[in-house]
């Protein structure tokens, strides 16, 4: 997957920063150095402005906490035994493709956008393993964002049949067709033949341009689990609205003809109850500790499928019209819409623990034992 250059001028120097990586649409040349009339200098390196450090700055920040928390992620699930169970192997799947993007893909995209004119100097073999694991971690990350959100829409409206036994079976098929689904994407111009992304004459390294892996690598990668999401997240918001318009419904109830109160701490209930006829009460308590638990899954699943949609439409969009319209986006919109979708890897661990209190209390025993 591909990005433009993202050309930063400053007093009249132009640095190239574009990658090749996460996308399927072709893209300029960098721009190597200029003067103020415009006339290029080929050959030199041009200095980095200030704003070029920053914006650099902040990237090799992002790759570094994108790794480390996630990391992090995969070292807490391994080392508590109460992890090792459904739903937490999805989260660590999801967990080990976005380590993957930090430690794979986004430290050579970089590197590529640095370069004068985006030239690959890293040979053709190398660049076959970027590209194959460039698609494959994008790839299984987004599958593994639908996987998440599949298990809670069904931990959530098929309580009774959706047993640990179940979740077990359909959780691993869910990972095993993920990564698998992944590979097929990723190997598919190396195995079918299906495009060449290695150019030696022009130093260029970048994905399959041919338009039917275009059309079938982004259909496969985005278009499809963003459909799988979209549903779930439309299915869990139906079951909600019932489920509070039921509790409304029996929130007016007749009561006997005896007067007392009568509370109920774990389920937050107060009950009132009058003297020598029956007469209407009102439920003013909160929610039962399963429907706290179904509500924080679906704020969950709501958050972290809005952050993936933010992340990444702009990006596959943009690689969807581009080669329908015969048109291109300026190149500095192409490399924000790559490194906005590579963000979704950095908020993806933030967002499933953070709506768990087991990972937060995980966490803190790991580092008060280390010291």
């Amino acid at each position: 997957m591909e990005a433009a250059n993202l050309s930063v001028a400053a007093t009249g120097v132009a640095l190239p920063l574009g990658s090749e990586a996460c996308s399927i649409g072709p893209s300029p040349g960098g721009v190597v150095g200029s003067t103020p009339g415009g006339a290029a200098l080929p050959g030199r390196e041009p200095p980095f402005s200030v704003f070029t450090v920053l914006v650099v700055t902040l990237l090799v920040l992002l790759i570094a906490a994108t790794f480390l928390w996630n990391l992090l992620v995969l070292v807490t699930i391994l080392r508590v035994r109460a992890f090792h169970r459904v739903p937490h192997n999805l989260v660590a799947s999801t967990a080990l493709s976005d380590v993957l993007v930090a430690a794979l893909v986004m430290p050579l995209s970089l590197v590529s956008e640095l370069s004068a004119g985006r030239r690959w100097r890293l040979g053709r073999s190398l660049c076959h393993v970027w590209i194959s694991f460039d698609v494959l971690c994008c790839t299984a990350s987004i599958w593994n964002v639908a996987a998440i959100a599949l298990d809670r829409y069904w931990t959530i409206t098929r309580h009774l049949q959706y047993t640990l036994r179940a979740r077990r079976r359909a959780s691993a098929l869910m990972i095993a067709l993920t990564w698998a689904l992944s590979a097929l994407i990723a190997l598919a111009p190396l195995l079918f033949g299906w495009g060449e992304g290695y150019d030696a004459r022009r130093q260029r390294c970048q994905v399959s341009q041919e338009p039917s892996y275009a059309v079938f690598s982004t259909c496969g990668a985005f278009y499809l689990p963003l459909g799988v999401v979209l549903f779930v997240y439309w299915k869990i918001y139906k079951a909600a609205k019932f489920r509070f318009g039921r509790r409304r419904r029996r929130a007016v109830l007749p009561l006997p003809a005896t007067l007392q109160v009568k509370e109920a701490p774990q389920e937050a209930e107060m009950v009132v109850f009058a003297a020598r006829r029956p007469v209407v009460a009102f439920q003013t308590s909160g929610d039962s500790w399963r429907e706290q638990k179904e509500k924080r899954a679906a704020v969950m699943v709501g958050i972290l499928i809005g952050v993936f949609v933010l992340c990444w439409i702009p990006f596959f969009l943009a690689e969807l019209i581009s080669p329908l319209c015969a048109c291109s986006l300026p190149p500095i919109w192409k490399s924000i819409f790559l490194w906005l979708g590579y963000s979704n890897s950095f908020f993806n661990p933030l967002i499933y623990t953070a709506f768990n209190k087991n990972y937060n209390n995980a966490f803190k025993s790991l580092f008060s034992k280390q010291r």
